[in-house]
Order: C-alpha cells, then structure tokens, then sequence
C-alpha cells in the first residue's frame, strides 16, 4: 500500500507536470508544423527592383486619371525611342480604351492595377482576386492581350493581397523610386531632383498621368539616355525578362 501511494502521489506531483509539459510542447510543434503546411507558398512575391547587372531603368505609370496628359507622355515617350510600362484600372481603361490601345501599339506594356482601385489591404484574398480578375478581363477585351504584371493600388502588399496576385500567376510590381508626382505642389524639377540621384541599374520607377510628370519627362529621359540607361517595359528589366 504505501509503494502504491507513493506513486500515485508522484504521479500527480512532478510527473503529472512534466508529462503535460511534454503534450503542450507537442502540441504547440504540431500546431506550427502543420500550420505552417496548410498555408500554400506564394510563387509571387512584391519585386521593387530589376536586375542590377543591366544598365536599364523602367518607367512605370499607374492610372486612374490623368488623360489629358498622356498624349504629351507617349510623345516623350516616342521621340527617343523609350518604353515604359502602364499600369491602367479596369475602370479608367473602359473609359479610354482608345489610349489603351495607342499604348500598346507603341510597343509600351499594359500591366494590371485592378479592375476599380480599392484600398487592397483593406479586403480579403477572394476580394483581391476578383478585383484583379476583373481587371484582366478588362485590358484583355481592349489588347487582346492578358496582362502578367499587378501593380496594386497605393502601393499596398499585405499578404493577401500578395496572395492574391500569386493565385493568378502575375508578378507583383512595386517601385525603386517613388517621385511623388501626385503630391500637392510637386514641380518638374522636384521629380527630376527625385530620380536622377538614385538612379541605378534596374530601377523601376513610379510615375503618375500628372502635369509636373509631363513637363519633366523629356528632361527626365534625355538625362537618363546620357547617363547610358536603357528605356525598358518592366518585363525586360526583370532577371529573367
């Protein structure tokens, strides 16, 4: 009897302790093993540079506005013989599908920036996906053509938004160096004081449809070709582009 006792009594002591330990320890590493397995890896993940062993910058244009300055970009754009890469809303395309196609039609590439800018954080990863497919269905009935970059609206990357992106196979766009073009009082020769002292092999570059980007591009581009930079789509400023 008093064996018996003394190890029942261990057992509800130290041993009762130490084996809950060891369940708990058990369960928190099942839990962060298979946890870590129910999440599917992302093939996209957010770039914001190119290849830095290529002396090649590209120009990026996200838009939701700003039409009445694009005429005076895409001459810029063409009379040194540059190519950059536009990142259109569904919504703003269906309203000017005309100056879709004339991008495209120059050789620039039409990336996708959603179907109506929402604030991509702010909605799950089905939400995003929706809205990035509508996107697509948009540019693809005016180009012809699926888009395989996603730039997301205000530059925002949570994870689900990532994922999102990833789900749908497009290669997730962010920037080197962001001019800040769309900010009250921007002057061209503030975006101009932005870009040239950072620049560098496969920067990407965030512009907007704005005036100040407008005046200050045919200087922008004439400084860059002098500096040896090549004009290039975002896709050929890739490693693998």
């Amino acid at each position: 009897m008093y064996v018996f006792y003394w190890q029942r009594h261990g057992f509800k002591g130290w041993g009762f302790l130490a084996i809950l330990g060891l369940l708990l320890l058990l369960g928190f590493t099942c839990w962060r093993w298979f946890g870590r397995a129910a999440v599917p890896a992302m093939k996209t993940q957010p770039i914001y540079q190119g290849d830095p062993e290529r002396k090649a910058i590209a120009l990026t244009f996200t838009i939701d506005w700003g039409e009445e300055y694009l005429p005076a970009i895409l001459t810029a754009l063409e009379q040194v013989g540059a190519r950059a890469t536009f990142f259109p809303t569904g919504q703003w395309a269906e309203r000017h599908p005309e100056l879709v196609r004339q991008m495209a039609a120059a050789g620039h590439e039409i990336g996708n920036h959603g179907q109506s800018h929402p604030h991509p954080d702010n909605l799950s990863r089905e939400e995003n996906r929706q809205d990035i497919l509508q996107g697509e269905a948009t540019l693809k009935a005016i180009t012809g053509k699926k888009p395989v970059l996603y730039s997301p609206p205000y530059g925002e990357s949570k994870p689900q938004v990532v994922a999102a992106a990833s789900d749908l196979g497009y290669k997730f766009i962010m920037w080197t160096i962001n001019t800040g073009d769309y900010l009250p009082n921007t002057q061209p020769e503030d975006i101009l004081a932005t870009i040239l002292p950072k620049c560098q092999n496969g920067a990407i570059v965030l512009l907007h449809p704005t005036e100040p980007a407008a005046k200050a591009l045919p200087e922008l581009l004439q400084q860059l070709k002098e500096r040896g930079y090549a004009l290039v789509t975002t896709s050929e400023i890739l490693p693998n582009g």
